[in-house]
């Protein structure tokens, strides 16, 4: 593969400038943000560095192309025009997915089918074949439409890089790992990990687990493997590279003061395991606790929780009643910071306080607000 490549780390709405600057502490500077996407410049070694490294980001692209297609036969010649054989082998599995918004092509099954076409086309002249059995390397192509401009990009990722590997049974986790990660890392509790660290409503233990991984700089997904890692266009030596330079970079000397308790047992037991899978069973103390009875040990700490919503019928007062709670032990806190992401509207006037920083995200589909209540910093030493 001869020059620089441009690959996009996908970011989720409202994360985008978390996962740019992500990129630009593991030292990427030509970082370009848009919509969910934030562009950026790397070589082979970067498509490893990147999905092993990045805690907020969905997944890595190869932008492959982008050209305006007004029609299907532009669409056609433009993806045609692309290197595919650079990447794709005679056996490679390319299934072709896509999205239209804005655009004269508005069909996605009909561009999906274009794109195919147009590929196995490609491939036919630098593979010698008429015929494609798709047993060998999986290759995810997307064909994106907006404002009738087509971007064609290659997943090197595969399963999302929420995915960490460290969760044995597939539970449907109200926070994504993703997002638990950009909740920690706007809290800028990352700055000094020795801090305490407490979720009053930790459910299966994703903000813990996310936080002892960043306090001892553990790369998230070393756990996993991914689509990439069996192309032959990525060497082998180079997933070595990378995996060796994340296990050189583990910290596991930081002491860590992390912990997190539920109401529910089944969850915490979930958590428990979790934490074991991940190797963190001894730096995080969960506990099967109602938030009325929490206890967080040590000063200057950071509580950073994703309370329950309240989204059946009936819910909404128990929810409230949740977050007066809140507001009466941070009052006991005094060096405390505490974090929530909610979309309650009148989470502020039951906390009995306002809000010093919020900034809307988005938590699958529901739009959140993340409040911010700042507590002192610890003294320098």
């Amino acid at each position: 593969m001869s020059g620089p490549l441009q690959l996009i780390a996908t970011a989720p709405m409202g994360l985008e400038a978390v996962v740019a600057r992500e990129l630009k502490e593991l030292g990427y500077e030509d970082t370009a943000v848009e919509n969910g996407r934030v562009h950026f410049t790397g070589n082979l070694i970067d498509i490893c560095r990147c999905n092993l490294w990045l805690r907020t980001s969905d997944r890595i692209l190869i932008k492959m192309g982008e050209f305006t297609a007004l029609t299907f036969d532009e669409l056609f010649e433009g993806t045609k025009a692309l290197p595919w054989q650079e990447w794709i082998p005679a056996n490679g599995e390319f299934p072709v997915e896509g999205r239209s918004h804005k655009s004269q092509l508005s069909s996605v099954p009909a561009c999906q089918g274009i794109v195919k076409k147009a590929v196995v086309e490609k491939l036919k002249q630098s593979h010698s074949t008429e015929w494609f059995k798709e047993t060998g390397p999986r290759y995810v192509i997307e064909v994106n439409l907006l404002n009738d401009k087509a971007l064609l990009t290659l997943d090197t990722t595969g399963p999302a890089l929420h995915k960490r590997g460290y969760r044995k049974h597939a539970t449907e986790a109200p926070l994504k790992e993703t997002m638990a990660a950009a909740l920690i890392l706007l809290s800028r509790w990352n700055q000094n990990p020795a801090r305490p660290f407490y979720d009053p409503c930790c459910g299966s233990g994703t903000l813990p687990i996310e936080a002892a991984m960043i306090g001892w700089n553990l790369a998230p997904g070393l756990r996993r493997t991914f689509n990439a890692e069996s192309w032959p266009a990525v060497p082998e030596r180079l997933w070595q590279e990378a995996r060796e330079e994340a296990f050189d970079a583990v910290r596991d000397d930081i002491p860590l003061n992390i912990a997190g308790s539920d109401i529910d047992p089944e969850a915490i037991e979930i958590a428990k395991a979790a934490a074991k899978s991940a190797g963190l069973a001894k730096e995080i103390k969960f506990e099967c606790l109602p938030a009325v009875k929490i206890q967080p040990q040590g000063d200057y700490g950071c509580m950073i929780t994703n309370p329950p919503y309240g989204e059946r019928i009936g819910e909404e007062k128990e929810v409230r009643k949740l977050i007066s709670q809140f507001g009466r032990i941070m009052a006991g806190l005094p060096t405390w910071s505490f974090f929530a992401l909610t979309p309650t509207k009148q989470f502020e006037h039951d906390f009995q306080r306002k809000a010093d920083k919020r900034r809307k995200l988005y938590n699958g589909r529901i739009e959140c607000q993340y409040l911010q209540f700042l507590g002192p910093l610890p003294p320098r030493h």
